[in-house]
């Protein structure tokens, strides 16, 4: 157990040094605000629901770390994340237009986060606890899974159950042209759970109050 701990936490060390690249250039908020024309059709419509690979809700970035969002678009742009549409968008994005809208959706919605009172503790049930030990979510997405230990790490605490089970299934993916994520640390984690137990986990997360939001944005203004 020691040496699968170690090496997952190794894994994920690694990844948070390649993805530091991300931010290297350096984000304008405002910059970014002018840039969101192609993010808003679906990540500025609350409840708005995406089909591929399975219908889901697409995810809450407003109040997600920049770095994590920029990250993740380097990896849609260089096909390490599999998906038709984001890989698209990504490939159109220069590495400052990037920074830009990691910069915007990092601090995007901060007030509305901000005005809402602090939620007690969840804890989770026997089963949850288990499957968390076993995958060692905590190490990474830390306690109650809205302050990652590093930023490269997405926040998933209040995130929607059925896009966080998507995106924990797309890690066990091989050999897809179409679906599929690329990263150690979580095909390890999730390799060894069955989809009825990630399902679980997708469930807990998205049950626990966290920082990201839709905040509604109009194309017109």
């Amino acid at each position: 157990m020691n040496q699968t701990l170690t090496t997952l936490f190794a894994l994920a060390v690694a990844c948070a040094t390649a993805s530091s690249h991300a931010q290297e250039v350096k984000g304008d908020v405002q910059a970014g605000k002018q840039k969101i024309a192609m993010c808003i059709g679906c990540h500025g419509i609350a409840g708005y629901q995406a089909s591929f690979p399975e219908v889901h809700k697409v995810p809450m970035i407003s109040g997600q770390s920049g770095k994590y969002i920029a990250a993740a678009l380097l990896a849609y742009q260089k096909g390490e994340r599999k998906h038709p549409t984001m890989r698209s968008i990504a490939e159109s994005l220069s590495e400052q237009d990037i920074a830009d809208l990691a910069a915007y959706y990092e601090q995007h919605g901060k007030s509305a986060a901000a005005e809402r009172p602090a939620a007690s503790a969840r804890e989770p049930g026997a089963r949850v606890a288990e499957l968390m030990q076993k995958g060692d979510c905590v190490s990474c997405h830390g306690a109650q899974f809205s302050k990652p230990t590093d930023p490269a790490f997405p926040k998933v605490a209040g995130q929607h159950a059925d896009y966080l089970l998507v995106a924990l299934k797309s890690y066990k993916a091989e050999k897809n042209a179409r679906i599929g994520r690329s990263n150690a640390a979580m095909a390890v984690a999730v390799k060894q759970l069955s989809n009825a137990e990630l399902k679980a986990l997708a469930n807990y997360m998205s049950g626990l109050e966290g920082e990201l939001r839709t905040v509604p944005q109009p194309l017109f203004r």
